[in-house]
């Protein structure tokens, strides 16, 4: 065990502060039990290292783990907590708890066998909370974590600390949004920027290398987390890469099974599923026509690439600007808000606002008549009227 809080300091003191997360402060750090599910790479490894770095002091009180380590080749989790609670353990974080096999029963355990441990996970966008094995919903405390927003890739490249804005701010108060920010920075100067290479934090690391890395998690999340979390056999996995191919060439794709499934041999069910996977690794984003009642079953209207930094690494030559607009706003929505597909428009979010996208010169035909109807348009840094400026809407989170 020893070896184990070497390992813990040793990140702990080389995580840097340079910049955090806004989540950080939305998370229940004093919570018994507290989850945090993304897809690999948007930063919580990090997250729970800045937080020891934060608010805590070296020593065997606290302790950070990843479950995939070696220990855990002869150790079990719970038997970690029991030692960790004896030698005065009081915070124990674990990363990556999707990679221990009984992780969800052994987490009940240790919640209901020590009342003064605090526990905090973190594992795959996968990860399921509710079926699993041993319900954690009634325990755990869970947050969504995806990439930087724009907001927070200005706030790390350009120094600025620019605060997040709720949408219903955004609608009401979008020329004093402009005016604070123009005050600071040119925000259209970096957008082009953000929308290639801003939405992974490891942008920062190896620029050249970027496009690599996003394939790597690509490959990582197909290979290694869909067999392991949802049992797609290996040998199919290549189906699923097929499908991803299909879908980057054409955002927003609007799929028909029945040519898609002869194309890549599997039947209208395995297909649905597929794409429903690919959703849930944070690969794709659906669109429906109304998300309630919603199964992995259903056809969805449109797919889009989760991100437009995926666009760029998987289908250079489909990131048409129209692509990326629409992408960007969806992906910058759906984090909080719901999105679905209106019968007139782009967007329908939160059943409540209507949004068409487009350019500088877009006008409001297509939702000239209905109400809460919005255009959110691109190379603008100030709007007027219903004409909000695209940009504006990465500051949500």
């Amino acid at each position: 065990m020893d070896t184990l809080f070497e390992k813990s300091f040793k990140k702990i003191t080389a995580a840097s502060l340079d910049f955090v997360r806004s989540v950080m402060g939305e998370v229940a750090w004093d919570a018994r039990l507290v989850g945090i599910r993304g897809a690999r790479g948007v930063g919580k490894t990090t997250l729970l290292l800045q937080h020891m770095k934060q608010n805590l002091t070296l020593g065997t009180a606290s302790l950070y783990v990843s479950l995939d380590d070696i220990w855990f080749a002869e150790h079990k989790l719970v038997d970690l907590a029991e030692m960790f609670v004896k030698r005065g353990g009081k915070l124990l974080l674990l990363d990556e708890v999707h990679k221990y096999p009984n992780w969800a029963q052994e987490l009940k355990n240790i919640y209901d066998d020590h009342a003064t441990l605090q526990v905090v996970f973190t594992g795959s966008s996968l990860l399921e909370i509710l079926n699993a094995r041993a319900d954690l919903s009634r325990r755990a405390v869970m947050y969504e974590m995806q990439g930087l927003s724009f907001r927070e890739y200005l706030n790390i490249t350009q120094k600025t600390d620019f605060p997040v804005v709720s949408l219903g701010d955004i609608l009401k108060n979008q020329l004093e949004i402009s005016k604070a920010v123009a005050a600071k920075i040119r925000p259209l100067q970096f957008f082009g920027s953000y929308l290639k290479m801003g939405y992974y934090p490891f942008f920062r690391e190896m620029p050249s290398l970027y496009y690599d890395k996003i394939e790597e998690v690509v490959n990582m999340i197909l290979e290694v987390e869909l067999p392991l979390l949802r049992g797609v056999d290996v040998a199919y996995v290549y189906k699923i890469k097929q499908l991803l191919s299909i879908i980057a060439s054409s955002v927003p794709f609007i799929p028909n099974v029945s040519k898609i499934g002869e194309r890549i041999g599997v039947n209208r069910a395995t297909l649905l599923a597929y794409l429903h996977y690919l959703q849930e690794t944070k690969l794709t984003k659906n669109i429906h026509k109304d998300v309630a009642g919603i199964n992995k079953l259903q056809k969805p209207e449109k797919i889009y690439l989760e991100n437009t930094n995926l666009a760029h690494a998987l289908a250079e030559q489909n990131t048409d600007i129209g692509n990326m607009r629409e992408t960007f706003f969806l992906n910058q929505l759906a984090y909080k808000h719901t999105v679905e597909l209106p019968s007139r428009g782009d967007f329908w979010v939160d059943k409540k606002y209507l949004f068409e996208i487009g350019g500088k010169s877009k006008s409001g035909k297509q939702i000239d008549g209905e109400s809460n109807a919005y255009i959110a348009a691109d190379n603008i840094e100030y709007g007027f009227d219903r004409k909000i400026p695209l940009w504006q809407l990465g500051f949500l989170y």
